[in-house]
């Protein structure tokens, strides 16, 4: 799938006053198309999110949100579903309830345990019905087959007890899309009850691993943000390891064994070319892209010394290294100002977490809270770095940039190699649990209490969550 190609029309019904038909715009601006709503709907201004911005890690109450399956005006045929639209609305409710169980903030009900609301009250609900359930908020949704084999897919947030709508989008979509629609409803609703930026409609670069232990065959592999769509990038003939989408998804930079040697490539998804980060005998490994992406940091050992160094992600260039020590320094991660960098290093003796300013001055320690602080990420809102504590066992914590307030979040065997979701309240990682050598990929939000796995195909570690889709 190219990533320049369009792959949404957005409706721009969210929050604002619409007539019966709104005017639709696709991500490719040239395509402008029009969606008609069911029914005319008066909406009022936007007063901002529900429950104000969620800025803090402390356990919310969790708020009650029926998800009800969502409507069509005819039940007909799409490449979508072999069932019809009808079959497809329930699929829709069923992705966006399962995006919003799973991060600690709300208690959804989903539409396998609902009422089917018709296709007229998608947009005048019956609000007895859900008032009698105690539902606090109300999704609900249709998917219309359109002429052209599209489907149109609109979505609808309520407040039950004011019996008013809060807020509405619909997209146009080819049928092989329809999961981002539902990704995007989740958005919607999440955004808007808390405040926060989206993160559903985003893709997860990991490393799928099969095989013996002592033969490993380690792949790039690429899915959507909940373990859908999955796809192997690389065949398995060279081992893969630690792949980082770019700020504009076009890339993935990884590490590579093609030739015997450890060198690091850029992967780019809309051609399948590969190129080489950088024309070296010496091993490269852990590629990191700068917040812009006219970067590259990555380390590389020569002599038996290991440095970070940065070049443009354009190809070409004389690499420039940032730090200069007797030590070993590795897994340099941007602030996403990009003004500073986060990194580990054995300079004090024992493998510890430092911070430098983004030319490589001003190095400093920040992590002293005992153990080994290892794989440095910093948050994409810029307030914590998350990093694997190491103290016997591996663990996922996270720290202040100056190194204080240090939390642990999960309390596993081995648990390392974190990456943050694009909105910094979730953090995934890879997973082996004692005597079982199979690495699997979970998530934690920052509370610390709502762990769940991501189902993959195969074994998988070195996950890496990119943002949220363009």
């Amino acid at each position: 799938m190219t990533m320049k190609t369009s792959l949404f029309a957005l409706l721009a019904v969210v929050l604002a006053p619409l007539p019966a038909a709104a005017q639709t715009s696709d991500l490719n601006p040239a395509a402008n198309r029009e969606v008609t709503v069911p029914q005319d709907i008066t909406v009022e201004q936007d007063d901002g999110p529900l429950t104000g911005t969620v800025t803090d890690d402390t356990p919310w109450q969790e708020l009650g949100i029926a998800i009800a399956s969502f409507a069509t005006s005819s039940d007909v045929a799409t490449p979508a579903n072999a069932q019809g639209t009808g079959a497809l609305g329930l699929e829709l409710a069923r992705i966006v309830y399962n995006d919003l169980r799973s991060n600690g903030l709300f208690r959804p009900v989903g539409p396998d345990a609902l009422p089917r609301p018709s296709y007229g009250q998608i947009t005048a609900p019956a609000w007895n019905v859900w008032q009698g359930r105690s539902a606090e908020m109300l999704v609900q949704g249709y998917v219309r087959a359109n002429p052209d084999g599209r489907l149109t897919i609109g979505c609808y947030l309520y407040d039950v007890q004011l019996q008013q709508e809060q807020a509405r989008a619909g997209w146009v979509v080819q049928p092989s899309e329809w999961r981002r629609a539902a990704h995007r409803c989740a958005d919607l609703v999440y955004s808007r009850l808390s405040g926060e930026s989206p993160f559903f409609d985003s893709r997860i670069a990991y490393i799928a691993e099969t095989g013996p232990r002592d033969n490993r065959v380690k792949r790039l592999a690429i899915m959507d943000s909940d373990g859908a769509n999955h796809r192997f990038i690389t065949n398995g003939q060279s081992t893969a390891l630690t792949p980082r989408y770019s700020p504009d998804y076009s890339r993935i930079a990884y590490l590579s064994y093609v030739d015997g040697n450890p060198r690091i490539y850029i992967y780019h998804i809309d051609t399948g070319r590969q190129t080489l980060v950088t024309q070296s005998s010496n091993p490269t490994f852990a590629p990191r892209w700068s917040p812009d992406g006219r970067w590259i940091l990555y380390s590389m050992a020569i002599g038996g010394n290991t440095d970070i160094y940065r070049v443009s992600a354009a190809g070409g260039g004389t690499p420039e290294r940032l730090t200069n020590g007797p030590a070993i320094e590795v897994g340099g991660s941007y602030s996403p100002d990009g003004r500073q960098i986060v990194f580990e290093s054995d300079q004090s003796g024992t493998q510890q977490c430092y911070v430098m300013n983004a030319d490589g001055s001003n190095q400093r320690r920040i992590s002293f809270f005992g153990g080994r602080c290892a794989t440095p990420e910093w948050s994409p809102r810029g307030d914590q770095i998350a990093f694997t504590h190491i103290v016997g066992d591996f663990h996922i914590a996270v720290m202040s940039p100056d190194g204080r307030n240090m939390r642990t979040l999960t309390n596993a065997w081995q648990d390392e190699a974190p990456s943050w979701a694009p909105n910094g309240r979730i953090i995934q990682f890879f997973r082996v649990e004692r005597g079982s050598g199979e690495p699997t990929i979970w998530q934690v939000d920052l509370t610390g209490e709502n762990e769940r796995q991501l189902r993959t195909p195969v074994g998988a570690s070195d996950p890496a969550w990119g943002p949220v889709l363009p």
